[in-house]
């Protein structure tokens, strides 16, 4: 299905924190493009610098295999989450995924830990009872998503949990209408799957919640229907920037 353009007056300038070459936008990408959104980015791991929260509508906070608390390996992680404390202390718009969703979860006052499982490959994901009506519209009961994640997280305070899958609870949370963590992967494309699995194949170990190679490029046939989420979840964003 073609990704569909929105009205002039949701545009919006999207920032967003990529941590690994390796790990891009995926379908978010082709969604600012058919909207005519701009998008700018800071690549850790190429030193660049940070902007100011207030030159950006919407930030995105992607994934990548460091844990939240490797400032030790990684003393960038210092000065992106003290970014994302700033963004969110001027009411932005902000999604995390995955390792994003982590620091998020970090910053507003959760611990994150190593889960006793990683979860990598295709596995449904069971939406929580009791969540906003703006959920509900996006996300269906169940769901299958891609994960590729050995942590977890509690949830923050006052936060509404979105679901849960069989190998870890948390599966991401929503802090009212303008942040949004996604311990899964909506945004993946079947190249950035790949490019996933050739940096990362070490992992793929056997194991109850780790899908072989094969496996994961058979679940290529649930992309469109998570990418539609992906698409869903952007549309709410453009429309908490505009407020209307």
């Amino acid at each position: 299905m073609a990704l569909q353009s929105i009205d002039a007056h949701l545009i919006m300038h999207l920032h967003w924190l990529q941590h690994v070459p390796f790990e891009g936008l995926g379908m978010i990408q082709s969604w600012a493009a058919a909207g005519g959104h701009s998008l700018s980015c800071t690549r850790f791991w190429a030193a660049d610098k940070l902007p100011e929260p207030d030159s950006m509508d919407m930030l995105i906070v992607m994934g990548g295999p460091m844990g939240v608390n490797d400032e030790g390996v990684y003393p960038w992680l210092v000065l992106e989450k003290n970014f994302i404390r700033r963004t969110i202390a001027q009411n932005k718009v902000v999604l995390g995924i995955c390792l994003g969703a982590q620091l998020l979860a970090l910053v507003c006052g959760a611990p994150v830990y190593p889960h006793h499982e990683k979860e990598i490959g295709w596995f449904p994901v069971t939406r929580q009872a009791g969540v906003p009506d703006w959920l509900e519209k996006i996300f269906a009961q169940q769901f299958t998503m891609f994960h590729w994640h050995g942590d977890t997280f509690d949830i923050p305070e006052s936060a509404v949990l979105l679901g849960s899958s069989s190998a870890c609870r948390n599966q991401g949370f929503v802090l009212g209408d303008r942040i949004l963590a996604l311990q899964f992967h909506p945004e993946m494309t079947s190249t950035g799957i790949a490019a996933l699995v050739d940096n990362c194949r070490s992992e793929l170990v056997t194991s109850n919640w780790v899908q072989t190679e094969q496996q994961i490029i058979a679940g290529y046939r649930h992309l469109a229907a998570s990418n539609e989420i992906m698409k869903k979840v952007l549309e709410h964003c453009a429309h908490c920037v505009c407020g209307c």
